[in-house]
């Protein structure tokens, strides 16, 4: 009978986060421009200086205010699965180690004094 046996499934979730809805928009992404659903694609949020690190001290010493906050990009960046394995956005997991659901460590960069 064919209705016992099941597909093999690699993941818990078929890779996606998408229960009790029929279909979710796609994005494109941000490499390759492919549509990807957004519930498959690797998000990133990206919190960047405008100005380039070498130029931010050229900037200070001609900036006529002594305490002026550089302002900030913040980019919320969508990658397809094949393209974040190739950037090494993400890694591929072992089977042992895909069933690992806690979320990974955040690296928080050390504060300069």
């Amino acid at each position: 009978n064919s209705r016992d046996f099941a597909m093999t499934q690699k993941r818990r979730n078929n890779g996606r986060n998408k229960k009790n809805r029929g279909h979710v928009n796609p994005v494109r992404c941000l490499n390759c421009a492919r549509c990807c659903p957004k519930d498959k694609a690797v998000k990133r949020f990206v919190v960047r200086n405008i100005v380039d690190a070498a130029a931010i001290r050229d900037i200070t010493d001609a900036s006529v205010y002594e305490t002026y906050v550089l302002p900030k990009i913040y980019l919320k960046q969508y990658y397809c699965i094949s393209c974040a394995v190739h950037h090494r956005v993400i890694r591929s997991r072992s089977v042992a180690t895909r069933r690992d659901r806690a979320p990974p460590r955040r690296f928080r960069r050390q504060q300069q004094k």
